[in-house]
């Protein structure tokens, strides 16, 4: 793949990821809500928000990976194996470490 469009393409997905992070706010500061206490319908809520954040800091963290990865000259192959990792898939997801058959192998 083209170096210049894969920054484009990890750019907006930085984009996409901090945007997505922005829109939850700030964290929740405070004591922990047990279900059933008053002020505590918004627990699943808050629950979800950091479970969401916690994903999006995964996933930002794979963008960061993968930009060393397209400075080191490594981009678009495959971290376990050195396969090449094809376009198409690094146009669908950008943060591809792994080709589709190593990825299937590594979830078993």
């Amino acid at each position: 793949m083209d170096p210049e469009h894969a920054r484009q393409l990890l750019e907006r997905e930085r984009q996409r990821i901090e945007a997505a992070i922005a829109e939850l706010g700030p964290e929740p500061a405070g004591g922990e809500e047990e279900p059933g206490e008053r002020g505590s319908e918004g627990l699943y809520q808050k629950e979800f928000d950091v479970g969401r954040a916690d994903d999006l800091r995964e996933e930002l963290a794979a963008v960061e990976r993968a930009e060393a990865r397209l400075a080191a000259g490594t981009y678009g192959l495959s971290v376990a194996s050195g396969v090449a990792i094809p376009d198409a898939r690094l146009e669908l997801l950008p943060t591809a470490e792994r080709t589709v058959d190593e990825e299937a192998r590594e979830r078993g």
